[in-house]
């Protein structure tokens, strides 16, 4: 089967739903989503098979659609290329994509906030455009077709998260993402540009062969780069590319736009925001690797970018009581420990964590879902407690997701992200601040594991706080303290007090009653929660004894990648292995025990204040007005006065030349010969 039925299937998906979607009844636009995605998931798995039933030297399949552009030397193809690395990630967004549209479907299903129903094809609409990028991002043979799809995922991220655009809230989130990463696009779109001067093409396997010979020269080479001096052109491409991967990935100082999208439907929530899009920038860099390795700098810079923001995110974290918000942040800071693996040459270790998170944050946020669907729109966790055995399988799954996410022993997590701690350290023999930013890694771990098991136990142990909440007659409000009173995801009322008896976003009236998700909802769950368990068998380190199967991810993607100095395979690090038993295990059991029955978080609501945004506001915002009211202080002053000035001149002069226009012939005469008297005089003077 060609590739491009892999993007094909979800853009008929997308036709047929955007076109006559609204005419068909529920929940058959839902159903023609998740067969478009079934389908392409389908052919990605059919093309993974022969992929690796070819030989080490020939896993790479390239398919050229059509030539999309030529101009002079420059020539783009609609190409597709799958390999090692791009059939990993596109398993991972058409799988864990379609369980997202299954869930969708009855997640979505009663949505008071679309009581006619008009806004359901147009959810499923955009989650298949959705898929459809995100599919040429991964496939994509060349950097121009890869942005075509990093563009589409940031336009559809725009639709998805405002999804309730009647909702200020929602509305504001979706223009802030869409913003903040048009700042991450224009370094990506600087570096290709670059690209391009010096090797006259954007296709991954030129660029890459041409990347020690003309991209290793002084960038002061190219006209226009001469204050940079002898710093290398490839230097100055990654730092721009990573700029891109910055905003995408949600990396500090990019990464506010993340945890203000928990504004979209928690769907939304799962799929974009922990599973596929905001992994698009690691994808970008490991993806590039060949000219990442020729610039140190830019790796190292990438590495504390990494520290720094999971570190600061997992703090954030702790002060968060809002179900989303904590895993939005902990995406946040998961990324984070994926921008340290790239930035150490551990591309193979970052490509698999991508991998086991996308099953253990997919199921939590799908769980959280199930948990505010099951009571009636409420998010503040203090005011949740004793679901254990109202919601089974939403407990079970969410308890085997929130123990990979916190690395605890023998999950997929601790497989994962150990290795990334490891390789951090490991690079440590380059430069003595790896060590540094691997200590940063384990600190991080610890935090994670806190968070994530004071979360669990808040959640689903100790008594039921949520009877407490709501007198059975109105949905409870958020926390007054977070200063979000809401009756539902992202509906924002400012009268706690006096808000109206509301159904919840599934259209089930607030009577108090508690009750698990329908099976459509808690399937995908559980096939999520299995990976979220044994995923991490697919990477299992090198240790003796350990069969050979098991060390099947890196056998996979090892020869896609240069060796990378402080990233080679290794013997196992004992002391680290410990280390790393010790907080996942030990982590997770003390969060536990502070949550239970707890009515705040582990760190005071301040912290959770403490953010860029508040900087931004004071800053780039605040900047960003005055400097436009100063501009249109000059347009309406200066630029309009000179208009206007030279009209007024014009008028006068007009008027002035006015005045000859008598209608009468002996002036006009008269005016003849006055004139050819002054030609004929000016001769006669020369």
């Amino acid at each position: 089967m060609p590739l491009f039925l892999i993007v094909l299937f979800p853009l008929l998906g997308f036709a047929v739903n955007g076109l006559i979607g609204k005419r068909l009844p529920k929940p058959i636009p839902g159903a023609i989503a998740c067969l478009a995605v079934l389908a392409s998931f389908v052919v990605a798995l059919l093309r993974f098979f022969d992929l690796a039933s070819r030989p080490e030297n020939a896993r790479a399949i390239n398919e050229t659609v059509y030539n999309w552009m030529s101009a002079g030397s420059f020539k783009v193809d609609v190409s597709f290329l799958f390999d090692q690395l791009s059939a990993i990630m596109i398993l991972i967004v058409t799988g864990v994509g379609f369980l997202i549209h299954l869930y969708s479907v009855g997640y979505m299903a009663d949505d008071h906030n679309d009581p006619q129903g008009t806004l359901y094809a147009r959810y499923f609409t955009f989650l298949n455009l959705f898929i459809a990028f995100m599919s040429v991002l991964v496939l994509a043979d060349n950097y121009l077709l890869m942005f075509v799809g990093w563009e589409g995922v940031g336009l559809c991220s725009y639709f998805l998260i405002g999804y309730w655009f009647q909702l200020d809230e929602a509305a504001e989130a979706s223009k802030k993402a869409f913003i903040v990463n048009r700042i991450g696009d224009f370094g990506f779109l600087l570096g290709m540009m670059l690209m391009f001067l010096a090797v006259g093409s954007l296709k991954y396997a030129d660029v890459f062969a041409a990347a020690s010979t003309k991209l290793g020269v002084p960038a002061s080479n190219i006209a226009g780069l001469a204050g940079f001096g002898g710093v290398t052109l490839v230097t100055v491409i990654t730092l721009l590319l990573t700029v891109g991967a910055t905003g995408k990935s949600a990396q500090i100082p990019l990464y506010v736009w993340l945890p203000d999208a928990m504004a979209g439907p928690t769907p939304v929530s799962a799929l974009i925001h922990a599973a596929t899009m905001v992994t698009a920038g690691i994808y970008m860099v490991a993806r590039s690797a060949v000219l990442f390795e020729l610039s140190p700098a830019t790796k190292l810079l990438i590495c504390g970018i990494g520290a720094l923001t999971a570190l600061a995110a997992g703090l954030t974290a702790l002060a968060h009581n809002d179900i989303k918000k904590v895993l939005a942040y902990s995406t946040v800071s998961q990324l984070g420990f994926m921008f340290m693996a790239v930035g150490a040459g551990a591309y193979v270790a970052a490509i698999f964590h991508v991998f086991t998170h996308a099953f253990f944050k997919a199921c939590l946020f799908l769980g959280a879902g199930s948990v505010i669907h099951a009571l009636h729109g409420e998010q503040d966790m203090r005011k949740m407690g004793g679901l254990a055995t109202k919601m089974k399988a939403t407990h079970i799954t969410f308890l085997l997701a929130g123990l990979a996410l916190a690395a605890f022993p023998l999950t997929s997590g601790f497989f994962s992200k150990d290795e990334i701690i490891a390789q951090v350290f490991n690079a440590g023999s380059q430069n003595s601040l790896y060590t540094i930013f691997g200590g940063v890694g384990l600190l991080t771990a610890v935090i994670t594991a806190l968070y994530t098991g004071r979360q669990y136990a808040q959640v689903f142990l100790g008594e039921s706080r949520f009877a407490h909440a709501t007198d059975g007659h109105s949905a409870p409000a958020l926390s007054e303290v977070e200063g979000a009173h809401e009756t539902h995801e992202g509906q924002v009322t400012h009268e706690v007090h006096e808000a109206p008896a509301t159904a919840d976003a599934h259209g089930a009236h607030s009577t108090g009653e508690v009750h698990e998700s329908p099976t459509i909802m808690t399937l995908p769950l559980w096939i999520l929660a299995v990976g979220a368990i044994f995923a991490g068998y697919l990477g299992v380190p090198h240790i003796p004894g350990v069969p050979a199967q098991l060390h099947g991810f890196a056998t996979w993607l090892d020869p896609l990648f240069p060796r990378a100095a402080g990233a080679a395979e290794s013997s196992v690090n004992w002391v680290l292995l410990g280390l790393g038993v010790l907080i996942g295990a030990g982590g997770w059991i003390v969060g536990r025990t502070m949550g239970i029955n707890a009515d705040r978080a582990l760190l005071p609501d301040s912290a959770a204040n403490l953010s860029l945004d508040k900087i931004y506001n004071q800053t780039v915002v605040a900047g960003g007005f005055a400097l436009t009211s100063a501009l249109r202080w000059v347009d309406d002053n200066v630029i309009d006065g000179i208009v206007r000035g030279v009209g007024t001149v014009i008028m006068l002069i007009s008027g002035i030349l006015r005045l000859t226009q008598t209608s009468y012939v002996r002036n006009y005469a008269l005016g003849m010969a006055l004139g050819a008297a002054v030609i004929i005089g000016y001769f006669m003077v020369r």
